[in-house]
């Protein structure tokens, strides 16, 4: 299968790469061009001027891009250049209501849509070992399958188009109380005066750890975030979480207090960190009473 690759950020020019190594990889479009050539140069491959003109050289398109007018653009996008049999997998994180509006405009194309959002950081986008939570048809999944496979290592149908992005959101919102525990308890065992490289070496193995401790707690040793997931992306999901969890007239008291931690590392200008900045505002907690 010929696959096109939409959205090379952070995670997606790693997505693109992995698609290159499977020997898959039709083509690469971003919507900075000079990104999009870079890469291309980079695997030998081809950077087509607009979605359209790689979708008609593809069997198969996956985009990864930020927001969910930007999916519903690069949908519209591509439409008139797909084969009517061709298979759409969007691996960027947006609401459910927007995976079913792209599936119905691509279903008017006679192709097939799976939203299929994907969790695991850029570690996990750059080893192919992404956990990938997909929604659509049977067939559709089945389809997907060598290529999902050449981009994460846990991949999952949980039911009609829309279902991967809930799944997604559900794995948002646990992240989101993961991220404020591991920051407070950082900056506690900060202010005890703990060895704290022996620390997360130590609980690293206890029952309290998880994939974010091992991996950002260091950040949070160290004062450096360098962005694996942005701050202004991780408040975006969580405004959908939001809006998905009103719906029920639910209000989630973890997303609240993360999207207002949120605001306040945005209005600071910290909305481009990783999201372990939110360490910054656990340690000011201890900082003032030092």
């Amino acid at each position: 299968m010929r696959v096109g690759f939409i959205g090379l950020g952070a995670m997606g020019s790693h997505m693109a790469r992995n698609l290159h190594r499977a020997g898959m990889l039709a083509g690469v479009w971003n919507r900075s061009p000079e990104k999009a050539r870079s890469l291309a140069a980079e695997l030998g491959t081809s950077a087509p001027d607009s979605p359209a003109e790689l979708a008609e050289s593809a069997d198969a398109i996956v985009l990864c891009v930020s927001a969910d007018q930007d999916v519903l653009d690069v949908v519209n996008a591509l439409a008139p250049g797909l084969k009517a049999d061709a298979l759409v997998m969007d691996c960027s994180t947006v609401s459910s209501e927007t995976a079913r509006k792209s599936a119905d405009i691509l279903a008017a194309r006679q192709a097939a849509f799976l939203d299929c959002p994907v969790s695991g950081g850029v570690e996990g986008a750059r080893d192919a070992t992404l956990a990938i939570m997909a929604g659509g048809t049977e067939e559709a999944f089945e389809r997907a399958r060598p290529v999902l496979a050449a981009l994460g290592k846990t991949i999952t149908h949980f039911g009609p188009t829309g279902s991967g992005q809930a799944a997604k959101a559900t794995n948002q919102i646990m992240c989101a109380g993961i991220i404020q525990a591991v920051a407070e308890a950082m900056a506690f065992a900060r202010a005890q005066d703990l060895p704290l490289e022996t620390l997360v070496e130590t609980l690293g193995k206890g029952a309290g750890s998880s994939w974010y401790f091992v991996h950002r707690a260091p950040n949070m040793i160290r004062g450096s975030f360098p962005a694996g997931f942005r701050v202004k992306l991780h408040a975006k999901d969580l405004t959908i979480c939001r809006e998905m969890a009103a719906r029920f007239g639910v209000t989630l008291p973890v997303v609240e207090r993360m999207l207002d931690e949120y605001a306040e590392l945005i209005e600071r200008g910290y909305g481009d960190e990783d999201i372990s900045a939110a360490y910054r505002l656990k340690a000011e907690l201890f900082d003032k009473n030092i």
